[in-house]
């Protein structure tokens, strides 16, 4: 047994990538599903798929990073489905941008490569609004997403909150985006403070640092690397390859529903890369 069957879960960011691989796990294991995002086509089509193999679905645009929007949600939820049990925080702002892509390359091959030592520049040529709107979302949201699930799941004595962290936030692995290790540090320590405050009124507060994972966004800019370039990325990786969003997905589950004693814990699947 899950633990989700009949409970009421929440997926932001569900319309794409490992969101929607999570909430179609939890739909699938008997979750009533209330998904939100931005991207109100996907959105849709998301929630359309899911309500195909008989999932109860409430699909909602909302900018997590909107303070009043996030209230207005979770109000719409308790009405619509009742009070949420399970709140999966995985709406985030993720480096993909050409630019993004052209530091990740260049810092793949300094560590990788026989290169002269220096500054490879990043931060300092980072600007006050790139570095603004990675917190507006990834940790800005995931507080005001947090803090109205709870105001319902406190009350009651019951609820599953799991945070999508980033082995951004445990390593240097990810050094090319610095305002995005930032904030996947940050969760890793609000869900330790949270998961201790509220681990006494019987919610559990636990968060998934992924490695890399096999989204859509990742496979293709592996897919405009070269071999060798692929080659030398997957020697950081002992298991040889990206986990699956489903493999990720399983974990979600697992710490959404009741068989087990974790609370303010920090889980990291990452092919054995630390």
């Amino acid at each position: 047994m899950s633990g989700v069957e009949g409970r009421v879960c929440v997926v932001t960011g569900g319309a794409r990538g490992l969101g929607q691989a999570i909430a179609a796990a939890l739909g699938a294991a008997g979750g009533r599903l209330a998904i939100c995002d931005v991207l109100e086509a996907e959105l849709e089509a998301t929630a359309a798929e899911l309500r195909g193999r008989g999932v109860e679905v409430y699909a909602a645009c909302c900018d997590v990073s909107d303070s009043a929007a996030v209230d207005a949600f979770f109000a719409a939820v308790e009405a619509r489905l009742g009070p949420v049990e399970v709140l999966v925080n995985n709406a985030a702002r993720v480096p993909g941008g050409l630019e993004d892509e052209a530091r990740r390359s260049r810092h793949y091959a300094y560590i990788t490569t026989p290169q002269p030592r220096g500054s490879l520049g990043f931060t300092s040529a980072m600007s006050d609004e790139e570095w603004l709107k990675y917190w507006d979302v990834n940790v800005h949201g995931l507080f005001y997403c947090t803090r109205a699930a709870l105001r319902q799941m406190e009350p009651r004595g019951y609820g599953r909150i799991v945070n999508i962290a980033s082995i951004a936030g445990l390593s240097n692995f990810s050094a090319h985006s610095p305002h995005y290790s930032a904030t996947k540090g940050a969760v890793i320590a609000f869900t330790r403070s949270v998961g201790m405050e509220v681990a006494g009124a019987n919610v559990f507060v636990n968060a998934i640092a992924p490695g890399g994972v096999a989204t859509p966004m990742f496979e293709d800019y592996l897919s405009r690397l070269d071999e060798e370039a692929r080659n030398r990325m997957f020697q950081f990786v002992p298991a040889g390859r990206l986990g699956t969003m489903e493999e990720y997905a399983g974990l979600a589950l697992y710490l959404a529903g009741d068989n087990h004693y974790l609370a303010g814990q920090v889980i990291s699947p990452n092919g054995g890369m630390f």
